[in-house]
């Protein structure tokens, strides 16, 4: 199944499979691409930013940025 990044609920490893919208440059050059794998770390209480694991560095995603990124589980 797949979904965006914005619904994932609880932590966990996903692949990446796509990225649109108008953010996709932007995540791109972070070193987030199709098909590697990212570790979901947490979600701010108000539900953003969001913070990742990628290449074994941490992210802080915002609302736009976590919209964009499809993953599959």
């Amino acid at each position: 199944m797949n979904l965006f990044l914005s619904e994932i609920k609880s932590p966990g490893t996903f692949t990446v499979i796509n990225i649109t919208g108008s953010e996709t440059t932007r995540i791109l050059e972070m070193g987030i691409t199709p098909g590697i794998r990212i570790e979901v770390l947490r979600k701010a209480p108000t539900g953003y930013p969001i913070e990742i694991r990628v290449r074994g560095g941490l992210l802080s995603l915002r609302e736009t940025e976590a919209k964009s990124i499809e993953l599959k589980g």
